[in-house]
């Protein structure tokens, strides 16, 4: 079923549930489901609103349209989403296969709706996946000192494609904040770890070095500070002393596949709003 979603978030007060599903009751919209959140210590709300998109009677524009009018007096945050459009996703590997691997396959099985119509890395390696799958896979070296007009080279193909979401499936570049600002909440990156611990570089081997017991990896949104972003989606693994740094590294990349196609199917279900540097991420529907 087409379905028209919606994301609202404004500052927590009575009636809202009761004015925003009255709004659309009255103009004949069937809503289909409805989940919210009121984060008290934080007097926001936040509701997640699905519409049967055949009981539309207008054109979209004017839907919309409608919609913030009613919404400017309570000064709601919102953004509305058609079903039917599916999400144009770019993904970015330099050398580490897993996660490019397993994204590729959920699209193909039909697992994350999307289609993905082209795959940029840094080095050459990975373009035999690419070519499994029949995707253009396009190869951006760094050369030293030219790093931001490779990054161009990389937001003009995006720009080219029309990319709704980029997905860093173990890219390991630092992206500008020029970048991250214009792709504002639609870069997803996966970190090996469970942040906030071990941030930046090799953090296997950190975590290594202070005997953890529990393995991790973090799906966020990327900002302009490395690994700070707003966090969607995390997951643990127990480990013990006989691991090796190679050895964490390996356990760790079943929980890193998982996490970041969870992160990456939120966003794509649009499940997801965003507030300063924290998500609300709504259950799937089951």
């Amino acid at each position: 079923m087409d379905k028209i979603i919606f994301l609202i978030q404004c500052e927590d007060r009575k009636g809202l549930l009761a004015a925003i599903s009255q709004y659309f009751s009255s103009r004949g919209y069937n809503i289909l489901h409805c989940q919210q959140h009121s984060d008290t210590r934080a007097g926001r709300y936040y509701m997640r609103l699905e519409l049967d998109q055949h009981d539309l009677s207008t054109t979209r524009k004017e839907f919309q349209h409608e919609f913030s009018q009613f919404a400017e007096p309570l000064q709601l945050t919102w953004e509305c989403h058609f079903t039917d459009y599916r999400n144009r996703v770019a993904i970015l590997v330099s050398k580490t296969s897993h996660c490019l691997f397993d994204l590729l396959s959920r699209q193909h099985e039909g697992d994350l709706t999307c289609d993905i119509p082209l795959i940029i890395s840094n080095h050459p390696d990975l373009e035999y996946i690419a070519d499994q799958f029949r995707i253009p896979y396009y190869y951006l070296p760094i050369e030293k000192g030219k790093k931001e007009q490779q990054e161009q080279k990389i937001r003009d193909l995006l720009a080219k494609h029309d990319i709704d979401l980029v997905v860093l499936a173990r890219y390991m570049q630092i992206l500008t904040a020029e970048f991250t600002h214009e792709y504002h909440g639609r870069i997803i990156n996966i970190h090996h770890a469970f942040l906030p611990a071990f941030q930046g570089a090799n953090p296997y081997l950190r975590a290594y070095e202070r005997g953890v017991k529990m393995i991790g990896a973090t799906a966020h949104y990327a900002s302009e500070d490395l690994d700070q972003g707003p966090i969607i989606e995390q997951d643990v693994v127990r480990v013990n002393h006989e691991l090796s740094p190679e050895g964490l590294k390996h356990v760790g990349k079943d929980v890193e596949r998982q996490v970041l196609s969870r992160a990456v199917q939120a966003h794509l279900e649009h499940r997801i709003i965003m507030f300063d540097n924290r998500t609300v991420v709504f259950n799937a529907e089951h």
